[in-house]
């Protein structure tokens, strides 16, 4: 004997997992009128459908930054998706931004960590494979980063393509503006470190390696490469490393001398740069 499905009963499941009003039905229907179990049927669905997209290109998507209200913390959350319609939907950027105030109240050590912790009954990994099934495309949670400093500056740049956090080693408020001025600077810079002391050593090893190759190829004398190659270095220190970068709201100064008109101290401690892509 078939289980009557009420329109209250496909509205309530529809609520909770988002997905359509047929899939709900066929769902309930499924699991004779039970609930929970249609429930899982319908996380089973996003599941296959989920392997079956696993090569897909995730490209698209919605980058959120958070920080807490003492501006002591703050996280980054990138989920991404295959087409920007899908980005652009109001409940997809909600989702991100759930999962990002999730991860600032718990600040979970990787993004391992942030998948597995709860959300409204079930993990952030698995609300991310039922999405799946709900919006039909390859759905990641594909980015996460925390930053805690004595004050935290965040930027979400070109209608959440890119966040930033800054990282300031001082806490006044005064210097809030600031920080955001510098994450601004971030998102349209690129800096690879704070400063020379914070690049890879293989980076390094990398530009000096093709400053000497131009300086042969130029047909510069082999007595002149090695300096040719630690000048074009401390190029790139000047135009790849935060605060030696010229400021972009006043090429007269370079980041640190722009904070050292805040206050003579005033420096970055870190940051956190995430993109689309």
């Amino acid at each position: 004997m078939s289980v009557k499905i009420s329109a209250a009963d496909v509205k309530k499941l529809r609520d909770a997992t988002g997905a359509g009003m047929m899939d709900c039905k066929k769902a309930l229907t499924e699991a004779e009128g039970d609930y929970d179990k249609a429930i899982e049927i319908l996380r089973k669905k996003g599941q296959k459908l989920s392997d079956k997209r696993a090569d897909r290109e995730a490209n698209e998507g919605v980058v959120i930054a958070v920080v807490s209200d003492d501006h002591k913390k703050g996280v980054i959350v990138k989920l991404s998706c295959e087409t920007d319609f899908v980005a652009k939907n109001d409940d997809f950027v909600k989702l991100t931004q759930q999962f990002a105030d999730i991860a600032l109240s718990n600040l979970p050590a990787d993004r391992d960590g942030l998948l597995g912790l709860g959300f409204e009954g079930i993990t952030i990994g698995e609300k991310v494979i039922e999405q799946v099934g709900v919006i039909g495309e390859k759905i990641e949670l594909a980015a996460y980063e925390k930053l805690e400093a004595e004050q935290v500056a965040p930027y979400i740049h070109m209608g959440n393509k890119a966040a930033v956090l800054v990282g300031l080693n001082k806490g006044d408020e005064s210097f809030y503006d600031a920080g955001r001025d510098v994450a601004m600077q971030v998102a349209a810079m690129h800096p690879v470190a704070v400063d020379k002391d914070g690049v890879d050593q293989s980076i390094i090893e990398k530009e000096i390696e093709i400053g000497k190759e131009v300086a042969r190829n130029e047909g510069k004398p082999e007595n002149l490469v090695e300096r040719i190659a630690m000048g074009k270095l401390n190029k790139f220190f000047k135009e790849k490393t935060l605060l030696n970068q010229q400021f972009v709201k006043d090429s007269s100064l370079n980041v640190s001398g722009f904070l050292q008109t805040k206050d003579k101290e005033l420096t970055v401690t870190d940051f956190k740069h995430v993109t689309l892509g």
